[in-house]
This record gives structure tokens, C-alpha cells and sequence, in this order.
């Protein structure tokens, strides 16, 4: 069962343009890049899929140098299917298993310009990582995450009550049933996370426990793939590292963990494996003194999120009862699940042409301690979001850096409905992509 995302209009969008680059499809494994190009290719008179993985011979083809004018009559005679220009889909899967064909992309813009092609892999950042400019210009990038909260409404038909949420605003909150409503998809949504096929089982049968088997599977899953990472590291680094990340969501990644049993620089290693195979993403300390936020960061001061709510509290093993039943989220983990979303959800939200970072702001001194969750830009101005588990919380942190950094006003994200405050403008957790867009 397919479910639709907001990538399909993309790809659409990119089918009709006049003039297209091939698509070089990024992101984490079972995100769903392959069922979405499946997807989209029934919009094509012909499909032909090529997997480097499952078909290793094929890689053969690359490795000679052949013209992609030959290498389309080679792959059109192997699949007994027509490759032709405007009609015909062609997908390179697993595509980091032939580096050849990443470098092949770009010929294909230049002497195919015409054809429909869009190549993928659940490994890639590793391969690219070895062909830092394999073809500027010539190729396009979209980045492809887990269900969004809002990919989730449309999964579940809610298509009147999303109608509703676009128009909320701050001075324009939504109704106190509405607002319920929402409350209770955003808890199931962060103990069922956005993994496809996770999502795909709610969708199916509702059945929350179900759901937590699935989970189940989905964790031991991603452990076992730490072995494809890199050979010079050890699953078992990996596998610490990451729990390590799991347990640390929420502050500042600290090297001196319990029971650690590698130095730091093997844990920077591990850190690094675990972002490029997209399980992680890091915030970094910016000291948001100008634009870009990227300019002024301290390497030193970084958190980690992982890819998903529902994979965390599975690992974790949080009591899934008081994320459905209580109203303030604080009293599960500390309220960091949220925080989780939060950023998660400013990231999936975000272009898809685009590797989006995430920052934070934290001063410390022996007086005056303050730490504002996440910093977005927006033009030429930076705003802080603080982001709340609950209904209440105090703001000192947000109002000493609208105080220090002189910004007009600032974000607060928790489970209360839109409204607004002196200089503070309060969006529910739900409404994560309403902010961007305000």
C-alpha cells in the first residue's frame, strides 16, 4: 500500500518541467525512496529499474564507458523494455554499489537531456563522499526524510482537518475540538514515527501494538546494517555510539559517557559513520551573532537526534500509556521526545533541495545560564524556538536571547493551541510547518 507524500508533487512537478537534471534521490535506508519512485513511475508509458545490488553484473556496463545513448539500447535490450525520451522512467537503485554509474549522471544530462532518470541508494553518502563535486550542476539532489506529521494526516484521510491546521496562525487558533483532535494524532504520531512501513501498519490496522512489533523489527534492522557501514569500524562501536546518541537526546553530546569503551576518536568516527548513513543529525552551537546561522558555530557544543520518535521510544522503551494520556509530555523522558520531533519535524519541513542543518544557542556563565532549543533564519533575521513538553513553562532562556541578540520576537512550540504573547508568538507542537511558513 502506497501512501502519498509531498515528494510526489515534486517529482510531478519535475516530469512536466521543460528542462530537467536527473534526480540523485538521498536519504536513510527504508525512508522510502524506492516505493516512491515505484510510485511515481505510473505516471510513465515505460519503467525500467536497474539494481546494482541485485544485478551486479550490470555494473559492467558502467565500468566499459559506453555512451548513454549505447548504454540505453544495452539496458532497453537486457529489460526487453523501450527507453525513450519522455516516456520512459529510468531508475538506477542502489546506485552506490557502481560508482561508475554516479559518474555516468552527468552525460546523461548533456547527451540524454530529455530523459527521465533518477538514481538512488541506501549507501550513497558513503560513495559520494568519494566524489565530492562528481557532477555540480548536472545533477539535482532531493532529500527525502520519514513521514512528516502532516504526511501522516493525509495517510490517515484527515484531509478537512489539515485544511484547517494551513489556516491557523498565532491570531488565529484553531478550535477547541480541533485542537484536541491534533493532540492526540501528534502522540500516536510520536510513538508511530514516520518510518514508511511502520506508518503503512498503523494506516492498515490500527493496531498501536502491532505497531511496537514492527518497531521492534525496524530497530534490529538498522543495527544489523551497521556492518555495510564501514569496514574499519566495528558494528559494535557503531551499535555503542548510537545508543549513546539515544540516550543523550536533548543535551550536548558528551564523549565521557558511562561505560564508554572507546576513546574520542573513535566515537567522533562512529559519529560520522552514523550521519552520513543518515540515523542521526547533528544541532550545532551557533552563537547567532549574524547570518548565515552556519558561520559562528562551536564544534564543541553539538546535540544528535535520530531519524525517528517511534524508533526512539521503542529503543528507549518509554511507557507508550503516558505519551497517549497525559497532557504534559515531562513526565516521559523529560519531555526530550518532544524536542526530538521538534527537530525533526523543522528538517522535513524544509526544502527538499536541500542538506538542512540544525542549530541551537546555549551562554554559559557562573551567573546566567540560558539554552534556546533550536535558531531558524529567516531572511536576514535569526529567531530562537523554545519548545515546551507541556502546556506551561516558564521562557527565561527566550527572553534573554530576544534581550541579547535584540530580535523582535520569538517561537514557543508546546501543546497549547496558537496564540500569542508580549514578543513571543506560542504554535503547538503540531504546527511545526505553519511556523516556517509564517
Amino acid at each position: 500500500m502506497y501512501l502519498a507524500r509531498h515528494i510526489d508533487e515534486e517529482l510531478m512537478a519535475w516530469k512536466n518541467a521543460k528542462s530537467r537534471k536527473p534526480i540523485l534521490l538521498r536519504g536513510a535506508r527504508q525512508v522510502g525512496k524506492s516505493s516512491t519512485v515505484r510510485h511515481f513511475a505510473t505516471n510513465f508509458e515505460y519503467y525500467v529499474e536497474v539494481n546494482f545490488d541485485e544485478n551486479p553484473k550490470l555494473q559492467n556496463l558502467f565500468e566499459t564507458g559506453l555512451e548513454p545513448i549505447e548504454l540505453c539500447e544495452q539496458l532497453s535490450a537486457i529489460t526487453n523494455t523501450p527507453i525513450i525520451e519522455g516516456k520512459t522512467l529510468l531508475f538506477f537503485d542502489e546506485i552506490q554499489a557502481c560508482i561508475p554509474a554516479i559518474s555516468a549522471l552527468r552525460y546523461f544530462y548533456e547527451k540524454l537531456p530529455d530523459l527521465h532518470l533518477i538514481a538512488a541508494g541506501s549507501l550513497l553518502e558513503f560513495a559520494l563522499e568519494q566524489l565530492p563535486s562528481f557532477g555540480v550542476g548536472r545533477i539535482r539532489s532531493i532529500f527525502l526524510y520519514p513521514f512528516s506529521f502532516e504526511e501522516f494526516l493525509m495517510a490517515s484521510k484527515e484531509n478537512g482537518l489539515l485544511k484547517l491546521l494551513h489556516k491557523a496562525a498565532p491570531d488565529k487558533p484553531m478550535s477547541e475540538i480541533s485542537h484536541q483532535k491534533l493532540k492526540q494524532y501528534l502522540k500516536k504520531f510520536m510513538i508511530i514515527g514516520g518510518m514508511p512501513e511502520v506508518v503503512s501498519q498503523y494506516i492498515l490496522n490500527g493496531d498501536i501494538l502491532e505497531v511496537q512489533r514492527v518497531l521492534n523489527d525496524l530497530v534490529l534492522s538498522l543495527e544489523d546494517d551497521f556492518a555495510k557501514y564501514r569496514e574499519k569500524v566495528t558494528p559494535s562501536r557503531i551499535r555503542e555510539v548510537f545508543s549513546t546518541v539515544v540516550q543523550q537526546i536533548g543535551n550536548k553530546f558528551t564523549y565521557s559517557y558511562p561505560h564508554a569503551t572507546i576513546n574520542n576518536v573513535q566515537i567522533k568516527e562512529a559519529l560520522n559513520i552514523l550521519i552520513l548513513a543518515g540515523l542521526i543529525y547533528p544541532v550545532t552551537h551557533s552563537a547567532a551573532t549574524g547570518i548565515p546561522l552556519g558561520a559562528e558555530v562551536n564544534l564543541k557544543k553539538v546535540k544528535y537526534l535520530i531519524l525517528d520518535t517511534g524508533i526512539f521510544q521503542r529503543i528507549l522503551g518509554l511507557n507508550i500509556g503516558d505519551i497517549l494520556l497525559e497532557d504534559d509530555i515531562n513526565v516521559v523522558n523529560k519531555g526530550n521526545i518532544a524536542e526530538l520531533f521538534v527537530g525533526l519535524e523543522l528538517l522535513k519541513n524544509a526544502s527538499f533541495y536541500h542538506k538542512n542543518e540544525l542549530y541551537f544557542w546555549q551562554r554559559d556563565s557562573r551567573n546566567s545560564q540560558a539554552e534556546v532549543d533550536y535558531l531558524i533564519q529567516k531572511h536576514d533575521k535569526i529567531f530562537p524556538i523554545e519548545v515546551k513538553a507541556g502546556n506551561k513553562g516558564k521562557m527565561q532562556s527566550l527572553y534573554l536571547f530576544l534581550e541579547e541578540k535584540k530580535t523582535d520576537f520569538g517561537f514557543r512550540v508546546s501543546l497549547e493551541n496558537f496564540s500569542e504573547m508580549e514578543k513571543v508568538k506560542i504554535y503547538p507542537l503540531y504546527g511545526i510547518k505553519n511556523l516556517l511558513q509564517s
